[in-house]
């Protein structure tokens, strides 16, 4: 299983330098290492769309954002998904958690989970799910579909895939 360390060296690796979001049990590891240490500068926000138009501000500044959710918060950020970034070609990393993947989580992720990607499609942003042993590899990718249509773009993270240890 990746650890923290791998997946931050390989977002830093792609350019990112803006973080923040709303914290997630599957991000621990990731939420922990902001906390922790100030370098990253992470700015946690009490809403998905106020982590969004944080992270658009972020992008007109000159930075590379990323914004970290669950999947339950990407119904919060519809609108500024599609009024914000996609209209104006705001490019964002968005890791999103896939609470409810196969049916299994607490009943209110279940509906989120199971429809997710098709949210994405239906708001014509990109995706991809990480995968274990291509942590560095999934990043690149995703980031470069980013680049190339110039919008939000979802790496999606299952549960267990990211270790919560450094």
């Amino acid at each position: 299983m990746p650890k923290t360390t791998e997946f931050l060296s390989a977002l830093e690796a792609q350019g990112y330098d803006f973080f923040t979001g709303v914290p997630c049990s599957l991000l621990k590891g990731v939420i922990r290492r902001f906390d922790a240490e100030p370098r990253w500068g992470y700015v946690s926000a009490v809403r998905e769309d106020s982590a969004v138009g944080l992270a658009a501000g972020a992008w007109m500044a000159g930075r590379k954002p990323a914004v970290f959710l669950q999947n339950s918060g990407l119904g919060v950020c519809m609108n500024a998904l599609v009024s914000l970034n996609i209209i104006y070609e705001i490019p964002a990393l968005l890791v999103t958690t896939w609470r409810g993947e196969g049916g299994k989580d607490a009943p209110e992720h279940i509906v989120m989970g199971e429809i997710m990607t098709q949210y994405f499609d239906l708001i014509d942003l990109p995706w991809r799910v990480l995968r274990k042993d291509a942590v560095a590899e999934d990043v690149a990718a995703i980031t470069q579909e980013i680049a190339r249509r110039k919008v939000p773009g979802g790496l999606i993270v299952p549960a267990g895939v990211l270790d919560a240890s450094r």
